[in-house]
């Protein structure tokens, strides 16, 4: 009786379906759409966007489960030379997410008369990478005649790619392609996140790169990038449960900048706030009490050890 139910055992174990899993580094430009095609892959908002470059500090991880099969999207910022020391650690996360990854994808736009200085440094950097990479050319609801993207495929057909891949995240044209690619790369494997989870991001990380997100939208010139915001408390009320306080610190280098962020008779805070508190309240599907103060921290892009404060 033994034997037979350690045979049973035994064809259990073989006939058991496989999981998977795909380390996947989204890597490119700045302001090309890495996080747009992050959040369209995973199917929900876990990276903030916006038409400025730098939007993205720090290394995004999206997690997206299909079947028996994990995706684990690693979002970089923009390549770009450093200036601050902010600059450089937003660099070195790049390096950081090419390491023990089973993909690479290098993202584009469908459109341009050249490679960009800031492509050409990171196709000298990949072509020194021996991990598996492909081209996404992202923003194709941009071109007019679908047959212009074929010179721009033709700039970068020298370069080791398994595969060039058109598509536009912002309608999902080219999704479907993109899949298919990217199951090639999956390998048998545990899965690292439950299958429901769809970022490792803290919430309250979340919650200030979302209000940064209004604040880039809303103002202009260099300002989005001398700013900061540090959630310093959030809890839900033990009175009612379906009301979140968040009390958050937005940080600027100078005081005019304060000023500006502030606008005419509170007019621009208010209109930020407001934009946050939608978004918010839509995301955690309850009301939200939010409670947004500034301060100025001259010079913090260069102060390091500051960085932990922002949830870098």
């Amino acid at each position: 009786m033994k034997l037979i139910q350690a045979s049973l055992n035994e064809n259990n174990l073989k006939n058991k379906p496989e999981t998977k899993s795909a380390f996947i580094a989204i890597v490119g430009r700045p302001n090309v759409g890495k996080s747009s095609l992050l959040n369209a892959l995973v199917g929900q908002k876990v990276a903030i966007v916006s038409n400025k470059a730098q939007t993205t500090r720090t290394k995004i991880t999206g997690i997206k489960t299909q079947g028996l099969t994990q995706f684990v999207f690693l979002d970089t910022p923009g390549v770009h030379k450093p200036r601050t020391k902010l600059n450089d650690y937003m660099i070195e996360q790049i390096r950081q997410a090419l390491i023990d990854v089973d993909l690479i994808i290098m993202v584009a736009e469908a459109y341009g008369n050249n490679i960009s200085d800031e492509e050409d440094r990171l196709l000298k950097k990949l072509r020194r990478n021996e991990t598996k990479k492909i081209l996404v050319l992202n923003k194709l609801d941009k071109l007019k005649n679908k047959n212009d993207i074929l010179p721009r495929m033709a700039m970068f057909a020298k370069e080791d790619f398994d595969a060039i891949v058109p598509v536009s995240a912002l309608n999902k044209e080219g999704l479907a392609e993109l899949w298919q690619q990217l199951a090639c790369y999956a390998k048998q494997s545990v899965h690292f996140f439950p299958d429901d989870m769809i970022t490792d991001q803290p919430e309250k990380i979340f919650v200030s790169e979302l209000i940064r997100e209004k604040l880039l939208y809303n103002l202009k010139a260099e300002i989005p990038h001398t700013i900061a915001v540090v959630t310093e408390r959030m809890a839900e009320r033990k009175s009612q449960t379906n009301i979140i306080d968040i009390n958050v610190t937005i940080l600027c280098e100078k005081p005019r900048h304060k000023a500006i962020i502030i606008g005419k008779n509170g007019s621009m805070l208010k209109k930020i706030a407001t934009e946050a508190r939608i978004e918010l309240e839509y995301f955690f599907d309850c009301k939200v009490n939010l409670q947004c103060f500034l301060k100025v921290k001259e010079d913090w892009r260069n102060k390091q050890q500051f960085f932990s404060n922002i949830g870098l």
